[in-house]
This record gives structure tokens, C-alpha cells and sequence, in this order.
């Protein structure tokens, strides 16, 4: 007795242990948010980007460098004057100097980069939020995915019972010489045929936790039970010309800040073509006893153009032009795609809502097919195969119920999705 209650307990805990608390939708999606290995990783993209903003913010300030250094010549320059040697610096000195430059005008090349730093930023934020919208669907998906596993486990356990109680049945009536060994065999291999169409869905499910919980960050072995009052709700934006809204999408406003990237940089190259004006600060110092001035001070105010450079500067340009042009073809190749989604999204929350009321149907009239042909096989009315085929009718109705039902709720998320929504 004693042996048995301690039994009893262990299992208790490790029921405790493996499943927790409830996990509702909303905890998943804000693990996925702040755990998601994914997410972590795409995150620093956005923070690099930043940081090429401050680089290219650089050419706005006085650039300051210093060096210093020490010469060991094998022979000091020297002069000659009227047939004599005179030397004008020491073999060996020492020297240092420091210098500012600063760019006072270079036709918008700078402006134009710094801009190009700043659309690229925005748009790996979108591009970061877009892959926070994907995640947030897969975690999605594998949620409802795991309640429907859940439901159909149920059934696939029903009909287990179902067919091991007319395994039971049919056994008596062979016993009794009733039927043939034919009907009992039949029950066999149903029997076992539903078995492993219960582990099969056994499996998926546990397969369906390992994906969850790699998207919410979480140990593989955790497992909880899920709110099934969960639901998702979409809903269609139109401008008023009739079109799709597709303001909230992140990958596509993404995409119009690669495009106005690219417009900067075909700025940015063209100023190639154009002088720099610059000025200069510097103080220099060379160990030179047999000079007056070793230190000396420099102002320079400057312009320098490039004259020919390979035609490196042209092909800059045309590279740059032709990057906008494949960024606009991108931008909307992706807007047609995401009208594309929605519609898609769109029929397939229609059809999954229809399905759910066709088979909510369809298992009251399947239920009712399956009572009668048990009633008719004990009566011996009835064959072994009409009652088998009655419980695999019950089975495979809610099986349908349950994936129109999760269908509809997936197909929800994925308009919420296009629609930028998620």
C-alpha cells in the first residue's frame, strides 16, 4: 500500500515538473520577443547600422592627427655653394608634428553618405520588426498547431476504445460461433492500425513542443498546457482607391529605405565628379640645429579635384544607379507579393470558416452512423467492415472539424500578417 502511494506521488511531481503553469498565446509571443535566438541574433544588424550613422557622421568634424618619429640617415643633406660642401640638417633627428583637416565644402558627398547611413538604419529596424512579424506567426502556427495535436489525440484515443470494444464484441460472437474468424482478425488490424495512428500524432506533438519552444527560447523539455480560448482576429485595410493598405508593413517600408539609400548614394557618387574645397592646420617640428625655424606653423585653405582616375568615379556611378534601379524593381515586386498574401490569407480565413460549419455537421450525422451500424452488427444485421468503417468515419470527421477549426485561427494570423498587423 505503502509502496503504491509513493508511486502515486512521484508520478504527481513529475506531472508537475514536465507540464507547469498555463501557457497562454500572449507569454509565447513575448518570450519569442525577448528570447527568440533568431531575433537576438538579427538585433545587432540594427545596432551596426547605427553605428555607420556615427561613422558617416565623422566628415562633419576637423579630422586631428599626430605622428613623431626618430631618422638615422648614413649621410645628412647637404648644399654645395661656390665649390663648397655646407650641411643643412643633422645624420640623425628627431621629428613630430600635428595636423587638422577639415573638408569645408565637397558638393553634398558627405551629406548624401550620411543620409545613405540613415536610410539603412531604418530600414534594418523594419527589416528587424519584419522578422519579429515572421517569428510571431511561427510561433503562432506551432500554438494552434499543438492545441489541434490535442484534439486529435483525443479522437485517435476514441477510436482506439471504439475499436478495441468491438474487438471485444466481435471476440464474443466468434467465441460463439456467431461470426467468422474473419471479423475478428479485421478488428485486429484496425486496432492496430489506430494504435499507430496514435503515436504518429503523439509524436507530432511532441515535435510541435521542441519547434515552440525553440522559438519562445525555451528548454526543450519543457511542456505546459495551453489556453484553447486563444483567438485571432483580422481585419481589411483599403485606401480609398480601393487598394490594400500596406503602411504596416515592416519589410516592405524596409525595402522604400533601401530605395531611398540608393537614391543617396547615386548623390553621393556624382559629387565624384566635383572639387573639394579643405583646409589645413599643422604644426611641424624637425631636431635640426643648423636651421633657424624647427618648429614649424601652417594654415592652408585648399581645392583639389580628381583629374582622371580610370574611370573608376563613372563605373561608381553606374553602379550606384543601377542598385536603385534593382532596389525600386525589388520594392515592388515585394508590394505585389504582399497583395498577393493578403487575398491568399483572405480566401483561406472564408474556406476555413465554412469548413468548421460543414463538419460541426458532418460529426453529429457520423456519430449517428456509427451507433446504428454497432446496433445492426449486435443484432447480426450488420458486417464487422460497415462498423469499421463507421469509426473510422466519427474519426476522420473530427479530425476534419479540428484542423478547419486551427486552420481558421492560423489563417487569421497570417492576414493580420500581410497586413502588417502582427
Amino acid at each position: 500500500m505503502e509502496t503504491g502511494l509513493v508511486a502515486a506521488v512521484v508520478i504527481f511531481l513529475s506531472a508537475i515538473q514536465a507540464w507547469g503553469a498555463p501557457l497562454t498565446l500572449q507569454e509565447c509571443l513575448q518570450k519569442a520577443r525577448e528570447y527568440n535566438p533568431t531575433l537576438k541574433s538579427a538585433a545587432w544588424e540594427t545596432k551596426i547600422a547605427q553605428e555607420n550613422v556615427r561613422q558617416a557622421s565623422a566628415a562633419y568634424f576637423p579630422r586631428v592627427d599626430a605622428q613623431a618619429g626618430y631618422t638615422m640617415q648614413h649621410e645628412p643633406q647637404a648644399v654645395i655653394i661656390n665649390g663648397m660642401t655646407a650641411e643643412t640638417q643633422e645624420p640623425d633627428f628627431a621629428f613630430a608634428g600635428i595636423s587638422a583637416n577639415y573638408t569645408i565644402y565637397d558638393f553634398g558627398r558627405r551629406g548624401s553618405r550620411k543620409q545613405q547611413a540613415k536610410a539603412i538604419a531604418k530600414g534594418s529596424e523594419r527589416s528587424l520588426e519584419a522578422k519579429q512579424s515572421d517569428v510571431a506567426l511561427q510561433v503562432i502556427e506551432s500554438y494552434f498547431s499543438i492545441l489541434e495535436s490535442e484534439k486529435l489525440i483525443i479522437a485517435a484515443t476514441e477510436e482506439v476504445a471504439q475499436v478495441e470494444e468491438h474487438r471485444r464484441v466481435a471476440r464474443v460472437m466468434f467465441e460463439e460461433g456467431v461470426v467468422t474468424r474473419n471479423d475478428l482478425l479485421q478488428a485486429e488490424v484496425r486496432l492496430a492500425a489506430s494504435r499507430q495512428k496514435l503515436l504518429a500524432i503523439q509524436n507530432r506533438r511532441e515535435n510541435l513542443w521542441l519547434l515552440l519552444n525553440f522559438l519562445t527560447g525555451g528548454k526543450a523539455q519543457f511542456r505546459a498546457e495551453l489556453e484553447e480560448n486563444s483567438d485571432i482576429a483580422g481585419s481589411v485595410e483599403k485606401t480609398p482607391d480601393g487598394s490594400f493598405n500596406l503602411s504596416g508593413r515592416n519589410d516592405i517600408l524596409a525595402l522604400r529605405h533601401r530605395v531611398e539609400a540608393r537614391e543617396f548614394e547615386v548623390k553621393e557618387s556624382m559629387g565624384n565628379f566635383f572639387p573639394e574645397l579643405y583646409t589645413r592646420l599643422a604644426l611641424d617640428y624637425v631636431q635640426n640645429d643648423k636651421v633657424r625655424e624647427q618648429a614649424i606653423m601652417s594654415a592652408t585653405l585648399g581645392i583639389k579635384i580628381n583629374l582622371f582616375d580610370g574611370f573608376a568615379s563613372t563605373s561608381v556611378r553606374e553602379k550606384a544607379v543601377q542598385n536603385r534601379s534593382k532596389s525600386q524593381d525589388a520594392l515592388r515586386v515585394a508590394e505585389e507579393q504582399a497583395r498577393l498574401e493578403i487575398n491568399t490569407a483572405k480566401n483561406d480565413v472564408a474556406v476555413s470558416r465554412e469548413r468548421i460549419a460543414v463538419t460541426e455537421a458532418a460529426i453529429r450525422q457520423s456519430e449517428e452512423n456509427l451507433r446504428i451500424n454497432n446496433e445492426r452488427y449486435k443484432e447480426r444485421v450488420g458486417t464487422a467492415t460497415e462498423v469499421l468503417d463507421a469509426q473510422t468515419l466519427v474519426t476522420q470527421t473530427k479530425t476534419d472539424y479540428h484542423r478547419a477549426f486551427y486552420d481558421h485561427q492560423t489563417a487569421n494570423a497570417r492576414l493580420k500578417r500581410a497586413l502588417g498587423q502582427l
